[in-house]
Parts: C-alpha cells; sequence; structure tokens
C-alpha cells in the first residue's frame, strides 16, 4: 500500500496554541480553529442540553445548518461553535435549554 506523503489537504497553517475555558476549568487548543474541535480535542462530548427533554447533544453536522454544538460562548448563548473560530481566554460553557441573555441595566 503506498500512503499520499504530498497532498493539499495533508499541509494547513496551524494558529497559535491559546488556553480557553470550558465550564470553568481551563483548556489548550489552537487560536482559529472552530470551538467545537478544540472541545473535542480535549475530550468534551456533550455541549449541551436539550430544553424539553434535557437530552445531551454534541458535535454532529461541522458546517453550522444544525443546532447540536449550540454553547454559551462569553456569555452570549446559541453560539454554533463547529464554525465559530477559538480565540484565546474564551469562555465556553455548557448550554442549558434554550439559553439566556441577562438583562442589562440601562
Amino acid at each position: 500500500m503506498d500512503l499520499i506523503e504530498e497532498h493539499p489537504i495533508l499541509d494547513f497553517p496551524r494558529g497559535e496554541k491559546v488556553r480557553f475555558f470550558f465550564d470553568g476549568r481551563e483548556m489548550e487548543g489552537y487560536e482559529g480553529e472552530p470551538i467545537a474541535m478544540a472541545l473535542h480535542a480535549n475530550r468534551v462530548r456533550v455541549y449541551r442540553e436539550t430544553a424539553e427533554m434535557h437530552r445531551p447533544r454534541g458535535f454532529f453536522c461541522a458546517i453550522g445548518k444544525c443546532s447540536s454544538c449550540f454553547m454559551v460562548v462569553d456569555g452570549v448563548p446559541n453560539v454554533r461553535t463547529c464554525i465559530t473560530p477559538l480565540k484565546p481566554g474564551m469562555k465556553v460553557e455548557t448550554q442549558h435549554g434554550k439559553g439566556f441573555v441577562p438583562e442589562t441595566a440601562e
């Protein structure tokens, strides 16, 4: 069996290694990669819990068309983590139900 050693998909630039937080725990990933990829690399498989049946959901379509990877990112609910790039210091949280946006005082 011959191995493919040169192909455009085998050579891709990777961002800097950065720290981010998942449910308060510090983790590492690569800047610019999808948040879901960084979570998966850190063995996180459950991203949210459905509103009515409280069923776990995780990585599914990987192209931003479903709602399985919705999470709370830096306080914002319903972020599609499969298409949202990781940034240093991000706070990523498991989303429970439909998500909640706190009211701000005016």
